[in-house]
């Protein structure tokens, strides 16, 4: 489970220090700062399955994803006696993602490369450095794995040893692990990034895969797009919680039932039933809410709980009513893993709420520089870069 996320130099967020519990909800209004911060968090997953450089092009490339405004926000312009002005870069100019979990802490640096003779690939980020070290708070002492420009080494008692020394600037030590002698701490911190789970596009459109009959295979993990809803049902029934599963749905829609049938072919087919009617509902006939809270359901009663669940925005298309049965869904989830939601429904965020674990963070923005509301220096967790 993560403790900490620390974010510097990307897009909206200066510098942020955020404190992490089980259950993490991630409020403010529009334009504060919610979706930085949650694709802040979906860069570093991207470390560990080889795509950040890919994923910093797809935003227009690392330069425009820097902060926008001046390295330090003095007193006087918080108070509005100076305008705000361009102030002397202490240092090198770096978006810098880290995070504190309960074994290791890992943190990059990202920056623009050096002018390369003989390439085109001018403006790709390059990886500047990487860390790893035990503990919740970065010590030289602590640290077990540095990689700086093209060189990864690991510590060895006292000492240190090489891993590699031609590390290309583009792939992040997490993409080296076949060839890194003795670097347990690399892999375990890969494979537990590579076990976070982001829904944040569900389709529930006329023509979305979810609503035709799909080939059934056993499926413990819900596809992120929903295309194999059917199966993942199905799966929760055999090996999940089908007594769960069955409660989410009369939570949500009292007297309704569920049924996966299997037709010719191998396909899995969902037939909703509901109270007054005839004949079971189709997934092409559910309206885009109760589809997507079936899809809402099959990811939160996975019967492979992930290290961690972030949901974006679940309430979009969702009616007000279901909002009180997906928050209880939520807060079951999150007794068997980390959970993220970043939403702007107050019925949701009330309900949310209500649970005494629950870390309900709120941002604003302050100068174009979002904030936690309420957090001083003193409030932030311990934090530090590597040098």
């Amino acid at each position: 489970m993560l403790k900490t996320l620390a974010v510097a130099n990307y897009r909206s967020i200066n510098k942020l220090v955020v404190p992490l519990a089980r259950l993490n909800l991630i409020t403010g209004p529009n334009g504060s700062g919610k979706s930085n911060l949650y694709r802040a968090l979906r860069l570093l997953a991207e470390t560990a399955q080889g795509g950040v450089i890919n994923a910093l092009a797809r935003e227009g490339g690392l330069d425009s994803t820097f902060w926008a405004g001046p390295e330090t926000i003095s007193r006087r312009m918080l108070n509005g006696e100076v305008a705000v002005e361009p102030t002397v870069r202490q240092g090198a100019k770096r978006l810098r993602l880290g995070f504190a979990g309960e074994d290791f802490s890992y943190a990059i640096s990202l920056g623009l490369p050096e002018p390369i003779p003989k390439t085109e690939f001018r403006l790709d980020p390059q990886i500047k450095k990487e860390c790893i070290w035990a503990g919740h708070v970065y010590r030289p002492a602590s640290l077990l794995v540095q990689r700086s420009g093209p060189m990864v080494r690991a510590r060895q008692g006292r000492d240190w040893d090489v891993l590699a020394q031609h590390t290309p600037e583009y792939n992040s030590l997490f993409d080296q692990v076949g060839s890194l002698r003795g670097s347990s701490e690399v892999l375990l911190l890969r494979e537990s990034i590579r076990g976070w789970r982001f829904y944040d596009h569900f389709r529930s459109d006329v023509d979305a895969p979810v609503r035709q009959p799909q080939l059934g295979t056993r499926t413990p993990v819900l596809h992120h797009d929903g295309r194999d809803l059917a199966a993942a049902l199905q799966t929760i029934r055999e090996i999940g919680d089908p007594e769960a599963l069955q409660r989410a749905i009369s939570d949500a829609f009292p007297g309704a039932r569920l049924n996966i049938e299997p037709l010719q072919g191998g396909r899995f087919a969902i037939e909703f039933y509901q109270e007054g009617l005839l004949r079971p509902l189709s997934a092409a006939e559910l309206s885009d809410g109760t589809l997507r809270y079936l899809l809402l359901v099959a990811a939160l009663l996975t019967p492979r709980p992930p290290t961690m669940m972030v949901l974006n925005e679940p309430e979009t298309s969702l009616h007000p009513g279901l909002l009180p049965a997906l928050a209880r869904l939520i807060i079951q989830a999150s007794e068997q893993c980390q959970v993220w939601v970043v939403s702007h429904a107050s019925r949701l965020i009330a309900a949310l709420q209500q649970d005494e674990h629950c870390n309900s963070i709120v941002l604003e923005k302050v100068l174009g520089q979002t904030q936690v509301v309420g957090q001083r220096v003193l409030d932030e967790p311990a934090w530090h870069w590597p040098s």
